[in-house]
This record gives C-alpha cells, sequence and structure tokens, in this order.
C-alpha cells in the first residue's frame, strides 16, 4: 500500500476540518477526493504531505510516517498545492532550477533531463525564460504542476490540478495524469465532478470533515441510478441536512 491513512483528524478552534478519516491508496490507483467547500479536503491533504501536523491519527506514505518521518515523506511525493506559491521574480527556468537544488537534482545531464521532461509533460517550453509574475493563471498551474513531477516521484498529490485552465489545457492535464495513473499512486482534489469520471478510478466523498462514501464513479452512478452530479449532490446535502 503505497498510501495508509489512520483516523486522521484536525480542527482550527471549535471548528473540525478533518473528524477521523482513514482510507488506503495503492499504486495504480487514481483516487479522487470530492466534498463542498469546507468539506476538508485540502485539509486532508496538507496533513498526508506533512505541511499540517494532525491533532491524532497518522499516515504511512511511502513506508514512511507523517509523525515520525516527515522529510522522507516528503522527499517521496510530488505535491501541487491549492494555492501553489512561487517565486514572481524568479523566471520559469530559474525556478524549476531551485527545484532541482531541493529535491537534490545534481546539475549535468540529470538535471537537464529531468527539466526537459517537465517543460514536454505540461507544455510550458514557451515560457521558459518569463518570469513567473507575468504568466497567466493557467501557466502558473502548468508551472505549480511541473515542480510536483521534476523528481519523477511514485506518488502524486495533486490539489485542484485544473484550477484555472481553460478547456483544452485541462483536457491536456487529465490526458496526462490518465499516462502517469499506472506507474504512480495519484490522490486528486477537484470539485469537477467530469474530471472526476475522465480520471479517477476511485472516489470518496468527504462532507463536514467525514468520509460519507468511499467507491468507483461508476459503481455510484449504478447504485443510486442517477448522474454522478446528481449523486454528489444528493449525499451531500443529506449529510450536511
Amino acid at each position: 500500500m503505497m498510501i495508509s491513512v489512520k483516523n486522521l483528524k484536525k480542527s482550527f478552534g471549535p471548528i473540525t476540518a478533518v473528524n477521523d478519516i482513514s482510507f488506503d491508496v495503492q499504486k495504480g490507483e487514481v483516487l479522487g477526493l470530492l466534498g463542498p467547500n469546507g468539506a476538508g479536503k485540502s485539509t486532508a491533504m496538507k496533513m498526508i504531505t506533512c505541511f499540517l501536523q494532525p491533532d491524532s491519527g497518522t499516515a504511512v506514505v511511502n513506508g514512511f510516517d507523517i509523525q515520525n518521518d516527515p522529510i522522507k515523506v516528503r522527499q517521496s511525493i510530488g505535491y501541487l498545492a491549492e494555492h501553489a506559491p512561487a517565486y514572481g521574480e524568479m523566471t520559469v527556468n530559474s525556478f524549476l532550477n531551485f527545484i532541482c537544488d531541493a529535491r537534490e537534482i545534481a546539475k549535468g545531464p540529470q538535471r537537464k533531463e529531468a527539466i526537459e521532461r517537465v517543460l514536454k509533460l505540461c507544455a510550458i517550453e514557451q515560457v521558459f525564460h518569463q518570469t513567473i509574475e507575468t504568466l497567466s493563471k493557467g501557466f502558473k498551474r502548468r508551472v505549480g504542476l511541473a515542480q510536483s513531477l521534476i523528481h519523477d516521484p511514485d506518488i502524486l498529490i495533486l490539489d485542484e490540478p485544473t484550477d484555472g485552465l481553460d478547456p483544452n489545457q485541462k483536457h491536456e492535464v487529465r490526458q496526462l495524469i490518465n499516462k502517469m495513473a499506472k506507474d504512480k499512486c495519484i490522490i486528486i482534489s477537484t470539485h469537477i465532478l467530469e474530471e472526476v469520471e475522465a480520471i479517477c478510478s476511485r472516489s470518496i466523498i468527504i462532507a463536514r470533515g467525514k468520509i460519507i462514501v468511499d467507491s468507483t464513479p461508476q459503481a455510484l452512478k449504478d447504485e443510486h441510478q442517477c448522474s454522478l452530479d446528481e449523486v454528489f449532490r444528493k449525499l451531500t446535502h443529506k449529510k450536511s441536512a
């Protein structure tokens, strides 16, 4: 099992953002985390990637416990945050080289190959020498995706990976995720149900910090005899009522 989440819980003052969730993800799976705004999706991802300390519970990522081996966990994953921070004054070139330094990718042929690979994968060759602050939201998102892929990790955690992209760019990113899926363990969060059907082999719906369903998109549609959009509305409305 590449990721094993056990009883994770996180509160912010009186608000319980993530309430005792557990699930496993294995290689070859693309797990979609679904839920309304404030459901706890991003908080869960931040704990799994060691950006937030859980109040209780833990997760094991690529064999490393997030509580005991956070550096090893970070080395094992590629993470695209919801609002991926980048240094606006840097060019895409200098930013990706900076990420290579952080990831300890040696200068020379290894680094050149890594950078050329993600430039092509994420279709950002044309902005390679531009400063990040001059890029459109879509290109900034693709640069964020490139940094998460540059060390070719076995595990990807992608928070709203197609946010801000135009329809063609969304399609390209979905194709890329599908292409990588068989060799990696991938968790994405999204509010685009069409995206779940296009790329996710499994979906977990979260509402008010708790898992309310863990199934495949097709099984959910078959069980409820309606579209995934209607399933989502029905289940999350029932939970919040």
